[in-house]
């Protein structure tokens, strides 16, 4: 299992950046994909970005239509620690966000993908 605590967020202007941090117990992280989603007032959770497990070393990046150009996902496996570097903030950006952590992935936008989800941060951006 692992435990995962989301930090970060807060709030920006228009335009701002953030940087969201995930940071997850446990000694096997590098074999667990790792996702962000967010969950604005009333609307269902949402997919931002998620990266895959090592594959030869070798991870892959996923972004919904909405963050990419503006929204990066990295991981630090030596840190067990995966963050969300968003740039170019927009009002509609605002919601409480959620890291998430699974082994076995096939859809990445897919929330029941992930079995293990942090308590989540609040980013709220102003116009």
């Amino acid at each position: 299992q692992v435990q995962l605590v989301e930090s970060g967020g807060g709030l920006v202007q228009a335009g701002g950046s953030l940087r969201l941090s995930c940071a997850a117990s446990g000694r096997t992280f590098s074999s667990y994909g790792m996702g962000w989603f967010r969950q604005a007032p009333g609307k269902e959770r949402e997919f931002v970005a998620a990266i895959s497990w090592s594959n030869s070393k070798t991870y892959y990046g996923y972004y919904a239509d909405s963050v990419k150009g503006r929204f990066t996902i990295l991981r630090d496996n030596a840190k067990n620690t995966v963050f969300l570097q968003m740039n170019s903030l927009k009002p509609e950006d605002t919601a409480v966000y959620y890291c998430a952590a699974d082994t076995k992935v096939t859809v990445w936008s897919r929330p029941h993908e992930f079995d293990y989800w942090g308590q989540g941060t609040q980013v709220t951006v102003s116009s």
